[in-house]
């Protein structure tokens, strides 16, 4: 109930007035069935300009940290996200992979729209990186489409660290639904899960035309905080 709240009358009538997002290949995601839609990662404001232009209902795998937050804003953001329909995944410890896999399943299970990004994390600096395996995992299990999706703009109207977004164009494309049938039963081989993932990565690098980086953006963003801490700690000298 609070999630179609949300869409149509409190949260999605404002951001489509305030981005104008421009909407492209909307009639490759099914109007019915299971399907995961893959999409980058550049912004807090992803998680619902998406939905807001979809007309079914999505569910996306959100990180555990926006449903433990302290004080009030915190138990305000975990009403806010469970109430939109999103589902908490701890992604620290070895099995938080097999966990979001399994909730992941529990929603395909009921031919539901899954979201997900397969980079794992938001984009720091708004280029592509490396996707893990677990988006092949499910598209192989449940043997549902994947539909690429390239959001375009949102790093620049909400990079990382700023609350309010700035007016920016955004535009959202959908690309056609890729098939991975052939595939069906081989979702345990390690170089069939990679094809997968990077064919899925292709097509979102083909329709955000950013750049792409072959690392994951998590240890992409850890030695830049290291690189940026070392600088702190030890600065150049100036030559003399």
């Amino acid at each position: 109930m609070f999630y179609y709240l949300l869409k149509y009358v409190l949260l999605g009538p404002l951001l489509r007035l305030v981005f104008r997002p421009r909407i492209e290949g909307l009639e490759h995601v099914p109007e019915s069935g299971a399907a995961i839609i893959a999409g980058n990662h550049l912004s807090f404001s992803d998680h619902f300009l998406m939905p807001a232009i979809l007309k079914r209902r999505i569910t996306f795998l959100a990180k555990a940290e926006y449903f433990t937050g302290p004080g009030i804003k915190g138990r305000l953001t975990a009403t806010f996200f469970r109430s939109a329909g999103q589902i908490p995944v701890d992604r620290s410890g070895k099995d938080a992979g097999q966990a979001a896999i399994r909730e992941g399943l529990g929603v395909l299970s009921k031919d539901e729209l899954l979201g997900i990004y397969p980079e794992g994390t938001r984009s720091h600096d708004g280029r592509l990186y490396k996707g893990k395996v677990g988006v092949a995992v499910m598209a192989l299990k449940a043997g549902v489409p994947v539909i690429p999706c390239a959001m375009i703009g949102t790093f620049e109207a909400q990079p990382p660290g700023k609350v309010i977004p700035n007016v920016h164009p955004v535009a959202i494309r959908f690309g056609k639904p890729l098939d991975f049938s052939r595939y069906a039963g081989m979702e345990n081989e390690k170089a069939i899960l990679r094809a997968v993932v990077d064919e899925i990565m292709y097509a979102i690098l083909s329709l955000s035309e950013q750049e792409y980086v072959d690392q994951y953006a998590a240890v992409a963003k850890a030695e830049e905080a290291a690189a940026k801490e070392k600088a702190r700690k030890f600065p150049r000298m100036p030559l003399s």
